[in-house]
């Protein structure tokens, strides 16, 4: 067994792999722990990036649900803003027809005391003549003479 070579084979064979094994599983332990910890630290990365990730999409949907309220807000400022100039415009409107109205209310008032001025102006100038006329066919020259001569006595009394 001693002399065989075979059996020294087998001895150096298993010392070899003893002697190799524990460098070798050190290695290899050493090897599988650092490649565990880039792995863990990849997952922890990734990890990280998922919550900022989240917290990005968090943020930014509050930001549209912002914009998105911002919008509405303004929309509705918008038509009530709209609202508001048209219930202006209509009361200006209002105003305006309303002193259009009045202002030809009176210039046809004043037409009508116009007109009215002018009837009666023209009807004192119509009795007056109606009147010269029957005086100057009923009265005689002499009683029209003495009329004359009274309403020139009366004058200087009235003018004082």
């Amino acid at each position: 067994m001693f002399n065989d070579p075979t059996f020294w084979t087998a001895v150096a064979v298993v010392l070899f792999v003893i002697l190799i094994a524990k460098p070798v599983s050190k290695m290899a332990t050493k090897a599988l722990d650092e490649r565990a910890d880039k792995i863990k630290a990849e997952l922890d990365e990734a990890e990280r990036l998922r919550n900022e990730a989240q917290d990005l999409l968090a943020q930014y949907q509050r930001k549209q649900r912002d914009a998105a309220n911002e919008a509405e807000a303004i929309i509705q400022h918008a038509k009530e803003e709209a609202e508001r100039m048209d219930r202006e415009g209509r009361e200006r409107l209002k105003a305006s027809l309303e002193r259009r109205e009045k202002l030809a209310m009176d210039r046809i008032q004043m037409a009508e005391q116009h007109a009215i001025e002018r009837v009666r102006a023209r009807a004192v100038d119509v009795a007056i003549a109606a009147t010269g006329q029957m005086l100057a066919d009923s009265l005689s020259a002499d009683k029209a003479d003495a009329l004359i001569d009274d309403a020139i006595n009366q004058l200087p009394g009235r003018l004082h």
